[in-house]
């Protein structure tokens, strides 16, 4: 009986949403939007795709054309890479378009990542990139407490709501049905949004389509969690307030507070507590380091002036040209091996430095919804500061790995006698850099990126919860008139 009451409510309220004509301004204006964003990023996808694509195969060729040469030249020749975006950056672009996409490779140097979205485009792409996720986050719970403030309150003014309760209706009956019916109207939002984010399966790239079609399961799952978590707030607030004006005032700053100040004052109060090297802050500290470890370039270095002495004591001669590899391509491998580890220790702290100052964010998740949602979403979509940083990593091993390769080659095939790298006399085949693997950038698996966000799910199930407990328990408390 209780079910039957409950649907009954949330159908009515459903069919009476439809005799408000703004309604359907409403929804024809974001269906318009959603279809913009939708194409348009469509389009931004495809174009980065197939630059990323060009470019890359453009680079590979470049490398493999490069003439036979001394190995130490071709380590300084270096290599650019360029990151894929994840498919599912159309539905939510994240920190897309204020990270680099592109890094230059070479020895003894780590660089960082340029041509970001943002660096080459106007300054408003800083106030945030329109995408579907957006429209979802910010935008429609908007419409939903516009649609949902008088749901309980106008029922109070036009005096159906004691009429209901003297029928025999209970308070909670009635929030569950007219919460539920809310949920049918968003749904009309919602839904084509979400049939354009299963759209996305039919994009051509190189992820599988089974790892896309969970994550989008994953996240159809959580935004479903999210509105109904707004439905039933919205309709709770009504039925606290004593008229339809406190309620869409109370539903209004409820949405600047959670969706507006508390993320932006998080994300300052972040930074104030954990200040960042700049860039050259963080590349000086870098070149003080290496300098205190020694200069593999200068052989008369007093650290590697040691190693060479060690070196030539364990081969038991006494001079390198006598050595049986060639002693300045193990030179070059161990001051990559020196200078690596100094970079990946900053690198590590700069990048634990960022996570603090996201910590103050993350730990919001549990008592703001937004917040959930917004890090869950950008996680699954693969457009969060964890898929970055794991770029930043491969990048820096496939560094490293090319880096010493070239040091291996020379070590084997350079003869100790050679007293430089110009000209054509101590070089090597250019086979042997050709063999050398392309970049491959591999995503974050789900489980990773679901260990990463776990907390965000946790908090989206324990609000909807919270919201079940309110209504069962508290709902005899609000009046009726």
């Amino acid at each position: 009986m209780t079910y039957n009451v409950v649907v009954l409510i949330a159908k009515q309220f459903f069919k009476k949403a439809f005799f408000n004509k703004g309604l359907f301004v409403l929804l024809t204006l974001f269906i318009l939007a959603l279809t913009y964003v939708t194409i348009n990023g469509w389009q931004a996808f495809e174009a980065h795709d197939h630059s990323t694509d060009s470019h890359q195969d453009e680079q590979r060729e470049s490398w493999e054309s490069n003439p036979d040469k001394h190995p130490h030249r071709m380590a300084h020749f270096g290599s650019f890479v360029f990151r894929q975006q994840h498919p599912l950056s159309i539905f939510d672009s994240g920190i897309e378009n204020y990270t680099g996409n592109t890094i230059f490779l070479e020895a003894h140097k780590q660089n960082t990542a340029n041509f970001s979205e943002a660096s080459l485009s106007t300054g408003l792409v800083r106030f945030g990139d329109l995408n579907i996720a957006l429209l979802l986050q910010l935008i429609l719970p908007l419409i939903i407490f516009f649609i949902g403030y008088g749901a309980i309150t106008s029922e109070k003014e036009n005096g159906t709501l004691k009429v209901m309760y003297l029928q025999g209706t209970t308070m909670k009956q009635i929030i569950l049905g007219k919460s539920l019916g809310l949920f049918f109207v968003t749904a009309l939002f919602f839904i084509p949004a979400l049939i354009a984010l299963w759209s996305i399966m039919f994009v051509e790239v190189h992820t599988l389509n089974a790892e896309v079609f969970l994550r989008s399961v994953l996240i159809s799952i959580s935004y479903i969690l999210f509105f109904l978590i707004l439905c039933s707030i919205t309709v709770i607030i009504s039925a606290k307030s004593k008229n339809s004006n406190k309620a869409l005032l109370s539903l209004l700053g409820a949405w600047l507070l959670f969706f507006i100040i508390i993320p932006k004052t998080a994300q300052v109060i972040g930074n104030y507590l954990y200040p960042n090297k700049s860039k050259i802050e963080f590349t000086a500290t870098i070149e003080d380091e290496v300098i205190k470890q020694g200069d593999s370039h200068n052989p008369d270095d007093v650290h590697f002036k040691k190693l060479r002495d060690s070196v030539l004591k364990a081969h038991n001669v006494k001079n390198v040209n006598d050595l049986p590899f060639n002693y300045s391509g193990f030179l070059m491998s161990k001051g990559e091996e020196t200078s690596a580890k100094i970079y990946a220790n900053e690198h590590n702290i700069l990048i634990n430095t960022y996570k603090k100052q996201n910590s103050i964010t993350n730990g919001l998740v549990m008592f703001n919804p937004y917040l959930a949602i917004k890090n869950v979403s950008m996680g699954l979509s693969g457009t969060d500061f964890h898929t970055y940083t794991n770029f930043l990593t491969q990048t820096e091993n496939f560094r490293y790995k090319q880096s010493q390769f070239m040091n291996e080659l020379q070590m084997k095939f350079i003869s100790n006698s050679a007293k430089g790298s110009e000209g054509k006399v101590h070089v090597i085949k250019k086979e042997y850099w050709q063999s050398f693997p392309k970049f491959q950038y591999e995503y974050l698996t789900i489980s990773q990126t679901l260990k990463h966000h776990f907390i965000g799910i946790i908090g989206l199930v324990a609000w909807l919860l919270l919201m079940l407990f309110i209504i069962t328990n508290f709902s005899n408390r609000f009046k009726i008139i």
